[in-house]
């Protein structure tokens, strides 16, 4: 089976092999596992890869590199729309090729490929929605658009279309999925903690304000300065790094207040072993990886009550539903430092939880839906 992915994701060649964001990397490794040969449409960026990139493990796969486009700015939608010709030729020519299309949406170059496949009617098709599936979600237009291609059964034929959460008023075609980092291997026992010892918190995000990681520290600052003995992990980099670690400083937070940076999944996991939270005050996600993760290892999830979090969450029953109000939300987190029983319980609803979504049962489900 030919198998061509049309992504948004940008790429960095080195050392002959191509490297990308590693959770989506890992996630298609294991597409590879029943596919013969990969043909890749994505764009490839000039740039040193990080220590959250990873490189492909495929036998016989073919790299399309397309143009990067944005549509921030004047200039950038001007040349976006110089460039689309080729870029939509380009996947027209791989999806023609192959066996099976995978879209990985949202973004602008899975809103073209949402357009190429109607062209191919009789093909098998999966696609990956990462972000918001919610119907009520406030969002851009060509996320609205795209959400609109994919729920079209007259234009989008032969697809599944895998989104995070159960929406009511979806079409047939439309299939409830999950995303997986930690195999059956991976349940050993979490490690005890307690709330008499320092209380660890960990935000493992973009440093970006989608992701409001400024929200997090000020929630641990306020309390912080309640007297309770607590610290905060920040893992992660992006453009508001320099502002986070201006409030940081002049407000004398650097005994409370980490930011580690970039950092590989073993490293990361070792932060989430040692927390006895995991934050994320994001005001968009699609299945936020960070909590689900979190969750694995114990960690109770404090985070927004947007896209499917409120169901990960069990509306608060397995952690806490931010309130977006700094005074509401250090009430909310007071409740649960101030009651081990509570905290517990939480911690235990969390962790087991999460532990039903594994790797081993995302690949199984991935294989069926290849075998269809």
């Amino acid at each position: 089976m030919k198998f061509a992915i049309i992504t948004q994701l940008p790429h960095v060649f080195q050392k002959d092999n191509y490297f990308a964001y590693a959770p989506y990397v890992r996630e298609m490794n294991v597409w590879s596992k029943y596919v013969d040969e990969f043909i890749i449409v994505a764009p490839v960026i000039q740039a040193s890869k990080t220590a959250i990139d990873i490189p492909y493990n495929l036998e016989n796969s073919k790299f399309v590199k397309i143009a990067n486009v944005n549509l921030l700015g004047f200039k950038s939608i001007c040349n976006a729309i110089l460039r689309m010709p080729k870029i939509s030729w380009q996947i027209y020519k791989a999806m023609k090729e192959a066996d099976h299309i995978h879209l990985r949406c949202p973004g602008n170059i899975g809103l073209l490929g949402c357009v190429v496949q109607i062209l191919f009617p009789r093909k098998n098709k999966t696609a990956k929605y990462a972000g918001n599936w919610d119907p009520k979600a406030k969002q851009p237009w060509s996320y609205r658009l795209q959400k609109w291609i994919l729920s079209n059964t007259f234009l989008t034929r032969n697809m599944q279309v895998l989104v995070y959460g159960e929406w009511e008023g979806s079409t047939k075609n439309i299939k409830s999925f999950f995303t997986a980092t930690y195999s059956e291997v991976d349940k050993v026992p979490i490690k005890q903690l307690d709330l008499k010892e320092k209380i660890n918190f960990v935000f493992v995000g973009t440093l970006a304000k989608g992701k409001n990681p400024m929200y997090a520290i000020q929630l641990l600052e306020i309390v912080y300065k309640k007297g309770y003995n607590v610290s905060l992990d920040v893992y992660g980099e992006g453009t508001e790094r320099k502002d986070l670690e201006h409030y940081v400083k002049i407000n004398n937070l650097e005994n409370i207040i980490y930011l580690r940076g970039n950092q590989n999944r073993e490293t990361v996991m070792i932060g989430y072993q040692n927390s006895h939270f995991v934050l994320l005050p994001s005001k968009s996600e699609g299945w936020p990886k960070a909590i689900a993760e979190g969750m694995f290892w114990g960690c109770i999830p404090v985070a927004t009550p947007v896209s499917c979090v409120p169901y990960m969450l069990d509306k608060g029953e397995r952690g806490m539903l931010l309130q977006m109000n700094l005074e509401q939300d250090v009430q909310q987190l007071e409740k649960i430092l101030n009651d081990a029983k509570v905290f517990e319980i939480k911690r235990k609803k969390a962790s087991d939880w999460s532990r039903k979504y594994t790797l081993d049962i995302f690949e199984d489900e991935i294989k069926k839906m290849l075998a269809q």
